[in-house]
């Protein structure tokens, strides 16, 4: 309970403390996400609601307000610990690369392989969510993946593999901008093909965005 401030004359005013809300165990973790995903890959985000959540699960609403304090906090919770599973997924399969093109390649891969597998955690996170709301939460914010990358992109730019007038913000925009994009695509022609099938073209599109410029006096 948050604690109640001393208002009196002559008391100081006491700060409010707000309690952290406790963590899900895993077990009702297992019931609600694929239902949460389900919902609002399949929904307009502003139709789905708590109640609906709670009736879909089997889980009830009093259960649900104790570890979330709105549908915004739970689908951005759910969001923010699926995705950073993207990250650990890559570090093993880049691991002993040297190739800053394969790895990227790599990256671009593991991206889509996850959404295959994980299609209306896709559809919720390009798609569904608003970015204005999720942009107002600390999970929007990703950095576990652009750490991983950061020595091999460092390397390569000494190296002369990669275009040393951009930075290191410029690449990673650059990535997220292919990866919104095909998403998008992917979505709009009907999910009917896998996303790990058909990204050459969108990685050419990086690796060309990302490559030093050749030189015109042909050196």
């Amino acid at each position: 309970m948050a604690a109640r401030p001393n208002n009196t004359p002559g008391h100081p005013q006491m700060p409010v403390t707000v309690m952290p809300k406790p963590v899900m165990p895993e077990k009702l973790k297992d019931r609600l996400y694929p239902v949460v995903l389900d919902l609002f890959s399949s929904h307009d985000f502003h139709g789905v609601n708590i109640r609906e959540i709670s009736l879909k699960s089997g889980i009830s609403s009093g259960t649900l307000y104790k570890y979330f304090r709105s549908k915004e906090q739970l689908i951005f919770a759910i969001l923010d610990e699926k995705i950073s599973r993207i990250g650990q997924t890559m570090e093993r399969h880049i691991a002993g690369m040297d190739s800053i093109k394969e790895i990227f390649r790599k990256v671009f891969w593991v991206t889509f392989d996850f959404y295959d597998k994980n299609p209306g955690l896709a559809v919720t996170a390009f798609i569904t969510v608003p970015m204005r709301t999720w942009m107002k939460d600390k999970s929007y914010r990703r950095k576990d993946d652009l750490i991983l990358l950061k020595e091999h992109i460092k390397r390569a730019v000494e190296q002369g593999k990669i275009d040393s007038n951009l930075s290191f913000s410029q690449i990673m925009d650059a990535y997220y901008m292919v990866c919104h994009r095909y998403i998008h695509n992917w979505y709009y022609q009907g999910m009917t093909w896998k996303l790990t099938a058909n990204f050459d073209d969108f990685f050419i599109l990086f690796w060309k965005m990302v490559i030093p410029a050749p030189d015109p006096r042909g050196k």
